[in-house]
């Protein structure tokens, strides 16, 4: 796979494994050194997304909702451990350093979406936010795309459920506040760890743990419905946090903690574990080997039911761990439900634009 010789400052990866859908790859001589001139560009690239519908559908059971709305497609978080890695390589680019630069922006995402919502055949139903990539992206603070869909949501009254790592979840506090009104918001905070240098080296471009304490700190005085996501968990690396992380997410105001073990499909494996012989080498053999301890054998799974939680005994104690550090700090497992009841069409003016 094509790389630059030494890490890149803020990347989750300096690597560009090739596309698995591409009958013609590229594989540097490594006798006489790769050359960064074929690498991957690392800087960062928006580019406009062409997609003509606000709304993707899902069927897992595992998700908790049907319908997701995704403002941008990648991530520059970074985090190596990402399962929706892959994703980019339906896009003609690498699940590697390509995921982290190559961003794609829907632009028109908030008029997609009042158009979807004003439509006669859509029955309403929490959307989710952030199903695939954080809507919440450091290039967030200038576009405004997600704040935008927000209010969109807000004025026809349809609930979402968001989940993200960035602080700047707090800066739309006054429209979450008004879907709050209506039973028609969650935001969930994801926290795999307390380290901040982990942190920092697992999810290069993400909000430090203290600051993702600090987000559901702010929402939960703003009365925000705010929780917690221990995900992923990552045997042999970050369980051991688990008590710690549920104590420090329910001092900070979390009213539920949901929980996740890592997920390494396709080349999201090899690039995870190249980070592990960098990083942490002294653990890399007990991390890979507790995963595929949970996993069957194998780094990933796919069935729905089992590929968030695993099986065997190491997955039991973690379920186990979660549950009773839940029981001391008093909190639920999963949010609020929520509810679609104050859902309205606010006028058909709109639709003549499109």
């Amino acid at each position: 796979m094509a790389r630059y010789r030494d890490p890149i400052r803020g990347r989750g990866t300096n690597a560009a494994p090739a596309n698995r859908f591409d009958a013609a790859r590229f594989e540097p001589d490594e006798e006489s050194g790769y050359d960064d001139l074929e690498a991957p560009d690392p800087r960062t690239q928006y580019i406009p997304d062409a997609s003509r519908s606000a709304l993707s559908k899902n069927q897992s059971p595992d998700v908790g909702f049907a319908v997701g709305l995704n403002p941008y497609r990648g991530c520059t978080h970074g985090c190596i451990y990402c399962y929706a890695r892959p994703t980019h390589e339906y896009l003609g680019y690498s699940s590697g350093l390509d995921f982290e630069t190559r961003i794609l922006v829907k632009h028109e995402l908030p008029e997609l979406l009042r158009a979807a919502l004003s439509a006669k055949s859509w029955k309403p139903q929490t959307i989710g936010i952030s199903g695939v990539t954080d809507a919440y992206q450091p290039i967030e603070r200038k576009l405004r795309i997600t704040r935008r869909s927000l209010e969109v949501l807000a004025e026809f009254r349809n609930p979402c459920a968001i989940i993200t790592k960035s602080r700047l979840v707090a800066r739309d506090t006054d429209v979450l506040q008004e879907l709050t009104r209506h039973e028609a918001v969650s935001v969930t905070v994801s926290l795999t760890t307390l380290d901040a240098d982990l942190a920092r080296r697992m999810e290069p471009r993400a909000a430090q743990p203290r600051a993702r304490l600090w987000t559901i700190e702010q929402l939960a005085r703003a009365g925000v419905p705010v929780g917690v996501n221990l995900a992923p968990i990552v045997p042999g690396l970050t369980d051991h946090e688990i008590p710690a992380l549920v104590a420090a997410a329910a001092a900070a105001g979390a009213a539920w903690a949901g929980w996740q073990l890592v997920r390494l499909p396709y080349s999201v494996k090899d690039l995870f574990a190249e980070w592990l012989a960098e990083h942490y080498p002294d653990r890399r053999e007990k991390v890979l080997h507790r995963i595929a301890d949970l996993r069957d054998g194998k780094q990933n799974e796919t069935r729905f039911g089992v590929r968030h939680r695993g099986t065997g005994i190491w997955a039991e104690q973690i379920a186990e761990l979660v549950a009773l550090s839940r029981r001391r700090s008093g909190i639920p497992g999963s949010g609020p439900k929520l509810s679609a009841a104050s859902f309205r069409r606010p006028g058909t003016s709109q639709l003549a634009l499109f």
